[in-house]
């Protein structure tokens, strides 16, 4: 086993409000402003509206890459992030939110769904890594990585509901291998990322009867700049021989190679698909067999 995973950190540093990142100054949600009413036509109608997916983390490598294959699938994608978003083109919206905060939360659902007029996936990918000794953490750090990861997760979830019960959307939360694997050093990541992973179990057994698919997806060490960030601050100055203990940890030897944003957003596409309607409340795994056992 790998000793570090990295699949929250999917993000670079900047998106997933890690340190020392100010509350962003926003207005309260205007409840008198109605949500558009949810369009229910059916896909192959000629008067459907383009669906539209809510992407958060969506400034960094596997949010960023998602939104990318969403966009390219002929979706409108709301990319949700602490950083500044560019909207590439009119079928994309940025709204910028600090997902530690519930409000927050909602705040980024309400605005993609007005937006949008209609909610069909949620992609949770914002998250961040921490690693180190059990008995060397602070509160601070718990509450840094639980917020995010777990907290800020689960809120988004559950606003989203009545919006993709509407268009018998889905959801895909970006877990970790070490959400279904202990990882000996990274027991806060550890806490976070197994509570996605049952997490996604219990809320697709909740929402099956409403027709609302959960799914959860398991990487293993992806190459994002928050990777290579990771290597160089835990890395003990050398993040060059820390990578390649990452590598270590893998089976495939000499052909051990990290995971590609885009092959991780391949699959998201994939669940969020009519073809994947069966699947749901499944942690899958891509790790290049790293959370299969011993090798």
């Amino acid at each position: 086993m790998a000793a570090i995973d990295t699949a929250a950190t999917d993000t670079a540093a900047t998106d997933t409000a890690a340190i020392d990142t100010p509350a962003i100054d926003t207005p309260a949600i205007d409840t008198a402003a109605p949500l558009p009413t949810a369009v229910t036509t059916t896909p192959d109608s000629a008067a459907a509206p383009l669906p539209v997916a809510l992407i958060t983390g969506a400034a960094g490598g596997m949010g960023g890459a998602t939104a990318g294959r969403f966009l390219a699938g002929g979706w409108r994608v709301a990319m949700v992030d602490i950083a500044t978003i560019e909207p590439s083109t009119f079928r994309s919206v940025a709204i910028a939110a600090d997902l530690r905060q519930v409000d927050e939360c909602r705040r980024a659902v309400f605005e993609a769904v007005r937006w949008g007029g209609r909610l069909d996936a949620v992609i949770n990918a914002a998250g961040v890594w921490t690693e180190g000794p059990a008995d060397e953490t602070t509160e601070q750090e718990w509450d840094r990585v639980i917020d995010l990861n777990l907290k800020g997760l689960y809120f988004v979830c559950a606003e989203a509901i009545p919006h993709l019960e509407a268009t018998g959307g889905g959801i895909v939360n970006i877990s970790s291998d070490a959400g279904i694997q202990g990882n000996a050093g990274a027991a806060v990541y550890c806490a976070s990322k197994g509570g996605v992973s049952i997490l996604t179990k219990a809320l697709a057994l909740e929402l099956a009867p409403r027709g609302i698919r959960v799914n959860a997806v398991c990487p293993g060490d992806v190459e994002t700049p928050m990777l290579r960030s990771q290597a160089e601050i835990f890395g003990t100055a050398d993040p060059v021989a820390y990578r390649q203990k990452l590598l270590d940890g893998y089976a495939q030897g000499t052909l051990a190679r990290f995971i590609q944003p885009a092959e991780v957003a391949e699959l998201i596409w994939y669940l969020c698909q009519p073809a994947a309607v069966p699947i749901t409340g499944a942690n899958i795994s891509i790790d290049f067999g790293l959370s299969a056992g011993i090798s």
